[in-house]
């Protein structure tokens, strides 16, 4: 089967089983490269473990500091001719590299929301033993509150009043305007329930009546804030609303974690080409943008650059985390420097479909964009016939 991406606006249908393996290997090259992180994590539970921030998260644990690993994530597997979701594949891809290292690692497909999967979680655990990491790092459409059997639906939208900007089609390089209305106060709250910070703190009561929190544990979540241009539907918004109480939630929690001799941070990272991300009108062309600055400064970095950036110097550099007045750590604070947003905010004022190439990095855009589904990586023979036993 030759596979090729076939791309449905912000999504891209298909994945490629060996790109993603070859991306897997990439940053666990990278992490590898750096050397070992000394002082860093020795048995860690990612929860949200199969892309993004959050595979990238794994990797740095698993190949900086020889870490145990228990990965959870929902992702679909093959079927009928269909390729699996390419996070089914990076976490395949992962377990393969942990095991030929040595390294204990295994993996649960499933909602992390559930009383099921976090059983199944706890069960692997205490063969593991007690965590002194645990990352959070979970996006989704919609949560089951396991207490009252709510459905939660999360939404992007603007809190208060619409909000009208620009956008970009990273397909076809169009500029464009786009609207979106301002949310309901039952979608604000909805939002917050899957988004914020209540199934978080659930692992976390879990995980302490089980003895599985071992001391000095470090528990952590992923948060954003973003410019001015994306904080009217981002940080003012339903999504932003719902960070507000992820990051009251880290608060909370860091007083149980100082009682063991831990802590619970929140890590506000760097606008990235995720997932997540490209289904947000307004942070294509943003990041875009951001992509052309950052990299022409020689300080722009992916996933795995952020993630390993983050543990090597800020969480486990031997020396007191540093944090900002609201007690977070800011893994965005190269995007946000002052010459940069000046440089990005004169670009987004002057940029349209015309001298779009000029003035943003949408073939970068775009090839991150396809590097998330296993293509474009460098080595992989894309023409070449994928066999059954790979899909």
């Amino acid at each position: 089967m030759i596979i090729e991406p076939k791309i449905r606006g912000f999504l891209c249908t298909t994945s490629h089983p060996i790109g993603c393996e070859a991306g897997v290997r990439e940053q666990i090259n990278y992490v590898k490269s750096k050397g070992s992180i000394p002082k860093g994590p020795k048995k860690a539970l990612i929860i949200g473990s199969s892309t993004g921030f959050g595979l990238s998260s794994r990797i740095a644990a698993a190949f900086g500091s020889g870490a145990a690993t228990l990965g959870l994530a929902f992702e679909r597997p093959s079927e009928k001719g269909r390729t699996a979701s390419p996070g089914w594949y990076q976490t395949q891809a992962f377990e393969r590299e942990a095991h030929k290292a040595g390294l204990w690692a295994k993996s649960l497909n499933g909602d992390a929301f559930s009383d099921d999967i976090k059983a199944q979680a706890v069960a692997l655990l205490k063969e593991m033993g007690p965590v002194d990491l645990i990352v959070y790092s979970v996006a989704a459409p919609r949560r089951t509150d396991p207490k009252t059997g709510e459905v939660y639906k999360s939404c992007l939208k603007p809190i208060g009043k619409s909000y009208t900007n620009k956008t970009l089609d990273f397909n076809t390089g169009a500029v464009s305007q786009v609207t979106l209305d301002a949310a309901t106060e039952e979608e604000v709250r909805h939002t917050a329930g899957v988004m914020g910070g209540d199934d978080w703190e659930l692992w976390v009561d879990l995980l302490e009546k089980e003895k599985l929190l071992a001391p000095g544990c470090i528990c952590m979540a992923y948060s954003y804030i973003g410019p001015m241009v994306t904080q009217p539907v981002y940080r003012n918004g339903t999504i932003g609303n719902a960070k507000d109480h992820l990051e009251n939630t880290a608060l909370k929690l860091d007083a149980r974690f100082k009682a063991i001799g831990g802590r619970a941070f929140i890590s506000v990272n760097k606008a990235l080409v995720t997932q997540a991300s490209s289904a947000i009108p307004f942070m294509p062309l943003y990041i875009s943008i951001l992509y052309k600055v950052m990299k022409a400064k020689g300080i722009h970095e992916g996933c795995p650059e952020q993630m390993d950036r983050l543990f090597r110097t800020k969480l486990f550099a031997g020396v007191p985390v540093p944090v900002d007045e609201k007690g977070r750590i800011r893994m965005d604070d190269w995007e946000l420097r002052e010459d940069v947003q000046k440089e990005v905010d004169a670009l987004w004022q002057t940029v349209t479909t015309e001298n779009g190439n000029g003035q943003s990095d949408i073939a970068g855009y775009r090839g991150d964009f396809h590097r998330l589904y296993g293509f474009g990586i460098a080595g992989v023979d894309y023409a070449a016939d994928v066999p059954d036993s790979a899909i």
